[in-house]
């Protein structure tokens, strides 16, 4: 397949290639991505064996490792999407982290200045808006990081919270951009919706086949249904990914389950999470599940929550293997099951293995893969934005 995309990337941040995924089907051509785990570096080289990976914590990453894949005039755009732990409101303690990552923006900057990029879109939760440098500092990150581009030359600048179901992804997912420009008079302007309607969970899981717990079993055909954005998962010419429509079906994998995890999921209706069963059942009533081992010790508020089919779901996350519950089966979701609600193509293939521990921050696992990564469709909307950006320029 010849490569005609003239608009060049380069990729920082760059997880397993959810932002690299969407603009190569916008146009673009990612050179060089930059990525710290391992498992994230070999997801990204299998899909995208064109890009040059580094592996390498970014703030180790010098000019000379970059510049030989950059043109003379520069890049169009870089990317950055840095680590969102200490801006998250997911966890009880993840925002009192005050440490470096949370001036890893610093690098995307850096980087930025390196390649001579016209534009440079950063990535990450709209938590990030409220953080303080310092916990008892009135200084915002944001507010560091408007000055620190300006400071750069990109002080040309727009901000904004998207709303990734806008935009065909099956997921209530915010996140918070902020495009910035060294071209002083370009006028910057954010992607328009794009979706007629909300796709949903259904929509998302149609013409895969159901899976049974503790088999060795992975279907590798699909079910002979299909929604309009199955379809276009499948889509390989649209993705600009080798081959037509795909018709092998990947890493529908089942997971394995204890019996009294099983019989906890039975218990859940649609919507219903762990911290339902807590509220719906009576104090005797969940001494005698505990007992049986069918609820935890522990209630966690965003756990075990069965997926409504005909709702978007709500955020995926790198605990979604955790987090979800399949619709109508009583089991966790599958690798490709969640690749699904983030809008990966269904080509897509995750290295690493299915699951390790939280704890080890050098590896990650399929599923946190997925979770971390930019939902492609999103990506894509941006890509084809920056590109009339681009366009307008020349």
């Amino acid at each position: 397949m010849s490569d005609n995309r003239k608009f060049t990337h380069i990729d920082c941040f760059a997880g397993p290639g959810g932002i690299c995924t969407g603009l190569t089907a916008s146009g673009f051509r990612t050179l060089v991505a930059i990525e710290y785990i391992k498992t994230c570096c070999d997801t990204y080289s299998a899909n995208h064996p064109e890009v040059h990976v580094i592996h390498s914590d970014i703030r180790n990453v010098e000019a000379e490792q970059i510049l030989p894949f950059v043109p003379a005039e520069g890049v169009d755009l870089v990317t950055s999407g840095m680590p969102c732990e200490t801006f998250s409101t997911a966890g009880n303690t993840s925002r009192s982290f005050y440490d470096d990552r949370q001036f890893l923006f610093r690098e995307g900057i850096r980087i930025a200045k390196i390649c001579n990029a016209k534009l440079l879109l950063f990535e990450n939760v709209p938590g990030i808006t409220s953080k303080k440098t310092q916990k008892d500092s009135d200084t915002l990150i944001v507010d560091v990081l408007k000055k620190e581009l300006k400071e750069a030359g990109y002080g040309n600048f727009i901000e904004i919270v998207l709303d990734a179901t806008q935009f065909g992804v099956p997921q209530k997912r915010n996140r918070y951009f902020i495009l910035a420009s060294r071209l002083k008079d370009v006028v910057l302007s954010p992607p328009k919706p794009t979706a007629k309607r909300v796709t949903t969970v259904r929509d998302a899981f149609m013409g895969l086949p159901n899976v049974t717990p503790n088999t060795a079993i992975s279907p590798t055909e699909y079910v002979n249904e299909e929604s309009e954005y199955s379809a276009l998962l499948k889509d390989n010419e649209f993705w600009k990914r080798k081959g037509g429509s795909q018709t092998e079906l990947l890493l529908q994998t089942p997971m394995k389950h204890r019996g009294h995890t099983i019989l906890r999921f039975s218990l859940l209706k649609p919507g219903e999470g762990l911290k339902d069963l807590f509220e719906r059942f009576s104090p005797e009533e969940i001494e005698n599940l505990q007992r049986s081992r069918i609820l935890p010790k522990k209630m966690f508020i965003k756990r075990n929550v069965r997926l409504k089919l005909d709702e978007p779901s709500s955020t995926v996350t790198s605990h979604c293997l955790d987090e979800f519950v399949h619709p109508t089966a009583n089991r966790a979701l599958t690798v490709r099951e969640c690749a699904r609600l983030q809008s990966f193509p269904d080509s897509y293939v995750f290295h690493g293995p299915f699951l390790v521990p939280h704890i080890d921050r050098s590896v990650q696992d399929k599923y946190e893969q997925i979770g971390d990564a930019v939902p492609p469709l999103l990506a894509y909307a941006w890509g084809k934005q920056v590109i009339n950006i681009l366009q307008s320029i020349q």
